[in-house]
């Protein structure tokens, strides 16, 4: 597939976020190449009258400036150091960063200013960036997720069709947790009918303890309008058979708690028989002075 690269400035880096568990976001681009059927970011695209179906991924906007403006942002006095998260609406290392390079100055820009992030990303070529991401790690908070909502091959080449394979994603995940980075996985989104079943969750929960995961988490599908017509036309040519059902649990753009409940309690067993832990030989812990607040770290729980 080609994809075309605008290549645009921004004005502003940081963004204000509303009802959601951390007040900011940083997105380098705009746009993602990976294409997710599920992918929650189609149903902003619609509400903003962009392209959410097939054609979402083919232009991707390039914030040819953001990491000069994140450095201003990030050097104002009103700023307190609240966590960012990077890779809420696109994700940061798709193909593009590769040529582009703009999350890696906007992670040097973070750990110039001791500013903590969270990072959410399915892409392994954040290896590439082990040695900014360790420095920003002394300075303060880091935390990176890998989204890994299945290791099944033929769930993940129907579902993520630009992404790299989830075993290249826990290499990578190995590589980061034994530089001493805090990183865990994402079980997102979880498929009804399809990713759900106990095998499954139990060889990503698995992989991930063995790959020295710090954390687990799920989240179960979410199908706002936008997301809800793309998905569900894959889901017709790939699970015809489960369109019915579908139909009849996302009436609303969640499912009920008698369809996530029981995903996310099983999730939380396999955490414990897996015993998933911390287990960094060389946790890095950030030094602080008295002017720099401790942040919480948050987790990024968000279906990409």
């Amino acid at each position: 597939m080609s994809v075309e690269f605008r290549e645009e400035p921004c004005r502003n880096a940081l963004n204000r976020v509303q009802n959601m568990p951390f007040k900011w976001s940083l997105n380098p681009y705009m746009g993602c190449a990976h294409r997710c059927t599920f992918c929650y970011v189609r149903g902003f695209e619609r509400r903003a009258d962009r392209p959410s179906g097939e054609a979402y991924g083919r232009s991707v906007r390039v914030k040819i400036n953001v990491a000069q403006v994140l450095r201003r942002e990030l050097a104002r006095t009103s700023w307190t150091r609240e966590v960012v998260a990077i890779g809420a609406a696109t994700d940061p290392y798709q193909p593009a960063e590769g040529r582009y390079r703009l999350t890696r100055g906007c992670l040097q820009a973070f750990a110039d200013a001791r500013s903590p992030f969270s990072l959410i990303t399915r892409g392994p070529m954040i290896v590439r960036d082990l040695d900014v991401l360790r420095d920003a790690a002394t300075r303060a908070d880091v935390d990176v997720t890998f989204s890994i909502p299945t290791l099944d091959p033929e769930i993940w080449r129907r579902t993520e069709p630009g992404t790299a394979p989830p075993r290249q994603r826990l290499r990578a995940l190995r590589m980061l947790v034994d530089a001493g980075i805090d990183t865990g996985v994402g079980i997102a989104p979880v498929l009804p009918g399809i990713s759900d079943k106990p095998a499954l969750l139990a060889d990503v929960v698995k992989a991930a303890r063995d790959a020295g995961a710090t954390k687990v988490w799920c989240n179960v599908l979410y199908l706002q309008p936008g997301t809800r017509e793309h998905f569900m036309e894959h889901l017709a040519r790939d699970w015809p058979e489960l369109v019915p059902s579908y139909l009849a649990l996302y009436r609303r753009p969640y499912p009920d708690r008698a369809t996530s409940e029981p995903v996310r309690s099983l999730v939380t067993a396999l955490k414990t028989r897996f015993d998933i832990a911390d287990r960094r030989a060389r946790p890095l812990e950030p030094s602080r002075g008295k002017d720099t607040p401790r942040p919480a770290a948050e987790q990024l729980a968000l279906a990409m």
